[in-house]
């Protein structure tokens, strides 16, 4: 990580007023889900340029960007699916560029009671090694949602055996949708992770509460993942009350 530059980010999910007191407060970056959004999508250029300027306006020290993933598959069967996944992408990818952001994100796009996994990783594989050939600038990383399994995403990444695509743990969604204990899932992705979403839940509903309101082991989950320094870690909660709680958590656990 860059000397001077935060290793924690603040979801962008408040007004804007709010984003700038706790980037003040707290000295995090901002991850943005501006560019997760299709009609944002569909005037690119004004929204990059409208977006930079809120930027300046928040004064965060860093940045990453949340990619589309509404409707979309990087594995799909269907030509057109990719066709569109793949247009998608590549507009996050250059707001990505022209903002400067350290990573991009990308869900899995794995919905399992629709998919079979047979196959799915070599998909995946294919889908991103064409992508990676004519996006190399930024880092990718590819987020856990539904996913039951962690073996899927480490297999993936391992096919594709590219430097700038790893993965984005997300600790909360792996509690609520996974088979395995969460502490299990951040042991076994850590030697593929550079990036890590933070926020609670009590297993039922992926809730986005603050750390400590639900019911993950976060001292036991943390001392895993700081074992590897270089990691960054984006805040996913609603209310200011959970930023702020979560990052002072965090900041203590690491």
């Amino acid at each position: 990580m860059p000397k001077g530059k935060s290793r924690i980010f603040i979801s962008h999910l408040l007004p804007d007023e709010e984003m700038k007191k706790l980037v003040r407060s707290t000295g995090a970056g901002i991850e943005s889900i501006e560019f997760s959004v299709q009609a944002n999508l569909d005037s690119l250029s004004r929204h990059i340029r409208d977006y930079k300027a809120r930027l300046e306006y928040i004064e965060a020290p860093g940045l990453i960007l949340h990619g589309p993933f509404l409707d979309l598959n990087p594995m799909s069967f269907d030509r057109e699916i990719q066709r569109v996944t793949w247009e998608r992408y590549a507009q996050a990818y250059e707001a990505a560029v022209q903002l400067k952001a350290e990573k991009l994100v990308f869900h899995t796009c794995l919905y399992p009671d629709a998919y079979l996994l047979i196959g799915w990783a070599e998909r995946v594989t294919e889908f991103y090694k064409r992508f990676l050939a004519e996006h190399d600038q930024i880092q990718i990383v590819m987020e856990n949602v539904f996913d039951r399994r962690w073996e899927p995403l480490l297999e993936t990444v391992e096919k594709v055996r590219a430097d700038n695509f790893c993965l984005c743990f997300d600790v909360g969604h792996a509690n609520c949708y996974g088979e395995e204990e969460v502490t299990l899932w951040a042991k076994n992705l850590l030697p593929c992770l550079t990036h890590v979403h933070i926020h609670d839940n009590k297993g039922d509903r992926d809730a986005h509460l603050g750390m400590g309101r639900g019911n993950i082991p976060w001292e036991k989950m943390i001392s895993c993942l700081r074992k590897k320094e270089s990691l960054t870690y984006t805040i996913e909660c609603g209310s200011a009350e959970d930023v702020l709680l979560s990052v002072r958590k965090l900041r203590e656990l690491l």
